[in-house]
């Protein structure tokens, strides 16, 4: 918890509140629902919780902006997002129907009103979202083809709508072939640990 007051000193009681609830809530969700792995829960603010806030350091979603989280899992990066932009809505989808009770579950405790979930495929969700946020879910080329036309095309943020995906590696090449314009931002422009070292945020314009 540390780590996120560190990274984040902007962060108001309410939300401080909020992320410390998540630790517990997530221990005792995934001794039932494994949507962690069991290394990782003891790093749950360093490999989850801080590396889903890399895209609250990319950008400063305006208030009313619409965000939809596809291959949430247990709800990264949409959660901290939430609790991170509560003036903005977001939809957490998975198609697997037992991690998405664990985020209704941890949305419900943690008092997130601007969450909503949605079980099933992201190609199935009705409406469109200023943008279009995951975490390691498939390649880039995949998720532009399952969540097409579901970009706006009226612009309230400074940055053009588009896709904003947290990946690790070499990814120039699979952000090529999507034939759009992109840019590939490594996460130890803002975070020193090591476990960012080959972590980058890829935005794609849509």
């Amino acid at each position: 918890m540390e780590l996120i007051r560190n990274y984040f000193p902007e962060l108001n009681d309410l939300q401080i509140k909020q992320i410390e609830q998540l630790y517990p809530l997530y221990v005792e969700w995934n001794a039932q629902i494994n949507v962690i792995s069991r290394k990782d829960i003891e790093e749950l603010y360093l490999r989850h919780v801080l590396h889903s806030l890399a895209i609250a350091r990319f950008i400063k979603f305006s208030p009313g902006s619409e965000i939809l989280d596809i291959g949430t899992g247990g709800g990264f990066p949409g959660i901290p997002l939430a609790i991170y932009f509560p003036e903005c809505r977001f939809v957490l989808c998975d198609s697997i129907a037992k991690k998405i009770k664990v985020v209704d579950a941890v949305a419900e405790a943690t008092g997130l009103s601007n969450v909503t979930s949605h079980t099933g495929r992201a190609e199935n969700i009705n409406g469109r979202f200023d943008f279009i946020v995951s975490r390691a879910v498939a390649p880039l080329t995949e998720i532009i083809g399952w969540t097409k036309g579901k970009i706006k095309r009226d612009q309230q943020n400074e940055m053009r709508n588009g896709w904003i995906c947290l990946k690790g590696g070499d990814l120039v090449e699979e952000a090529t072939v999507t034939g759009k314009d992109f840019q590939i931002i490594p996460m130890q422009k803002w975070f020193k640990e090591d476990f960012f070292e080959t972590k980058r945020i890829v935005y794609v314009k849509g």
